[in-house]
């Protein structure tokens, strides 16, 4: 089976790599040509459009920052369309509105090819040890034909629903994650203000019941002040705004995820949405007039 992708940031570059890794042949497509090369030199062909990737492959994963990136990749000039027949597959990755996801996916039925929303959840380290979670909306039977490719990148593969089904749940996860960051912050401004060391609380607290994969994974990144991005506060304005925005259309109430969105556009205010989403805590440092670093 050949795979083509398309999109090659922080996730893609890795997602792709560990593809490759597992004995597929991978055709790739990126503006960035470092990045191209980079996929390339892991044993990858270049594609030289969306279009040429899609000519050469059978399945398409396109792993883009948002809905507008992701629609401009396959319906552009020289986009991903151009190059589909009918029985191909756009498997697309990224975390966009779930709304965007059916539109696409009515647009290829069109010409007989099967579309599936398979986001992720993990962030950069998980995509590069092949770990990542991937929930995905699509066809049983599509589902069935790509599981074990999306296996090649993840630790686990969970079809949720029909087409969008994949998106909503990133944004459930999303959201979940948001909160989780601000909650873990908080706490931990609480304790240094008493005069205890987060970190100390971290380590009395991360194996009971307040635990969890967000605690383990930025707790170091808050308490170090290092800040380099895994997943970019931006980006996850961007998810919460498509939660928010997906909310709204349904009538279901989100407060905590309309906070954390305030305290996120409140990081971009002071031009630091281009840091990791625990900058969360950099807030929490403002407001409170501290420091959690030990």
């Amino acid at each position: 089976m050949k795979v083509g992708f398309v999109g090659l940031g922080i996730m893609g570059k890795p997602m792709a790599k560990n593809i490759i890794k597992n004995g597929y042949e991978v055709v790739v497509y990126d503006f960035h040509e470092s990045a191209v090369a980079e996929v390339v030199a892991a044993g990858a062909t270049a594609g030289l459009s969306g279009k040429d990737v899609a000519e050469k492959s059978e399945v398409i994963i396109t792993m883009l920052p948002n809905s507008p990136n992701v629609e401009a990749a396959l319906f552009n000039e020289n986009g991903i369309a151009e190059g589909l027949s009918a029985g191909k597959t756009v498997i697309d990755m990224s975390s966009i509105a779930p709304k965007a996801s059916q539109s696409f996916a009515e647009k290829l039925a069109a010409i007989d090819v099967d579309f599936m929303d398979a986001p992720v959840s993990g962030g950069e380290p998980k995509a590069v040890d092949g770990t990542i979670a991937v929930m995905v909306g699509g066809k049983t039977d599509v589902f069935a034909k790509y599981e074990s490719l999306l296996a090649t990148m993840a630790s686990s593969v969970t079809l949720v629903g029909e087409v969008g089904a994949g998106n909503i749940t990133k944004l459930a996860n999303q959201m979940i994650v948001a909160v989780n960051i601000a909650a873990i912050s908080e706490a931990y401004s609480l304790a240094k203000k008493a005069g205890v060391s987060p970190d100390a609380v971290y380590q009395a607290i991360r194996s009971g019941l307040a635990g969890s994969t967000v605690m383990d994974q930025k707790s170091e990144k808050i308490f170090s002040g290092n800040f380099e991005p895994g997943f970019r506060i931006e980006l996850h304005i961007k998810d919460l705004q498509n939660a928010l925005d997906t909310s709204h259309d349904i009538n279901v109430s989100t407060p905590f995820t309309s906070l954390a969105m305030d305290i996120m556009q409140s990081l971009k205010a002071h031009d630091l949405e281009k840091c990791d989403h625990s900058a969360i805590a950099n807030y929490y440092e403002q407001i409170n007039n501290l420091k959690l670093q030990d």
